[in-house]
């Protein structure tokens, strides 16, 4: 199944900008006028109100707190040191920036093995010592009903690690470079890629080289998903970072919501950026026809969760 009906987040406890991160991603920025306090206010309401609202549409959300020592400015993207799979997997991934290392926690493990069935945990963070990285669901986009992983390579995304990753699942890699309007290379590919049930939305103007982009169309092609190409100015306002969950209450057809939204007239743009908004709240298109996404058995998916937070800026 593609889509989650449980998620777990952290709570940040020092949230601001990481200026280790800001190495390699491009996007962050540093918001000039607020305090430390009122940053951390700011991700406070939002973190709060972020998982109310998903508990409100029927997604089940598990919250740990972040510990205050030692100072971790990015505990709230916790998908990129951990990821769960159906077959019982848990896979520890290793990261870049030193003062992420810290997020990884081996209570939060702990807990999931007493809820879940997880049956093995591969940790990979040793390879942090050889300078080799791969950070979880921001580096790799996995299609689990077809056994795919994309992957845009970066200093975050080591090639060798993606291959190891895939074997380990029984899936395909997928692997490609990604660059955005200024040439740099995009930190993490779900920044610019999504993979749905029966869609995906990719940036394939960020994928320069004419094979890499050929084959990411013909493998998602392959699998049946209809493909929604953003701009690179779309993935600036991080249109493609999104992360489809199960709900479990009816809800309007995207459509509809759409033309709600900016009228039955309104333009392909307009038009497109209106279903981008539904598929984030848990639609899927499929053959030409939005709908719900199908139910998962519980227990069965559980991913973390990204939380945005008023800053500007991404991990």
């Amino acid at each position: 199944m593609q889509s989650a009906s449980t998620v777990f987040m952290v709570r940040p406890a020092r949230f601001s900008f990481n200026e280790e991160t800001a190495v390699s991603n491009h996007f962050q920025q540093a918001i000039a006028g607020l305090q430390e306090a009122q940053v951390q206010a700011r991700a406070f309401a939002e973190f709060d109100a972020a998982v109310a609202s998903l508990r409100a549409h029927g997604v089940q959300v598990l919250v740990f707190d972040d510990t205050a020592a030692p100072a971790k400015p990015d505990a709230v993207f916790p998908n990129n040191w951990v990821s769960l799979h159906a077959d019982g997997t848990a896979i520890l991934y290793p990261l870049c920036a030193p003062n992420r290392r810290p997020e990884r926690r081996r209570d939060i493990v702990a807990a999931f093995q007493a809820q879940f069935n997880v049956t093995e945990v591969l940790d990979l963070s040793a390879h942090e010592q050889e300078g080799r990285f791969l950070e979880g669901t921001g580096s790799i986009i996995f299609d689990h009903e077809h056994c795919v992983a994309y992957a845009g390579l970066s200093p975050r995304t080591d090639a060798g690690l993606l291959a190891e990753v895939a074997a380990r699942l029984g899936y395909q890699p997928v692997a490609f470079r990604a660059q955005d309007a200024a040439g740099h290379a995009i930190y993490h590919t779900n920044v610019m890629m999504c993979v749905g049930a029966g869609f995906a939305v990719v940036s394939l103007e960020s994928i320069a080289d004419a094979a890499e982009q050929a084959a990411v169309v013909a493998s998602l092609t392959a699998t049946g998903h209809e493909i929604v190409d953003i701009s690179l100015a779309q993935v600036a306002h991080f249109c493609g970072n999104m992360l489809t969950l199960q709900p479990t209450t009816g809800r309007e057809p995207a459509g509809d919501v759409a033309k709600r939204l900016y009228g039955p007239d309104c333009g392909p743009e307009a038009y497109a950026g209106a279903l981008l908004r539904a598929a984030a709240a848990g639609y899927y298109h499929h053959r030409n026809h939005w709908g719900r996404q199908r139910p998962l058995h519980a227990g069965r998916g559980i991913f973390a969760s990204r939380c945005a937070v008023e800053r500007g800026s991404r991990n």
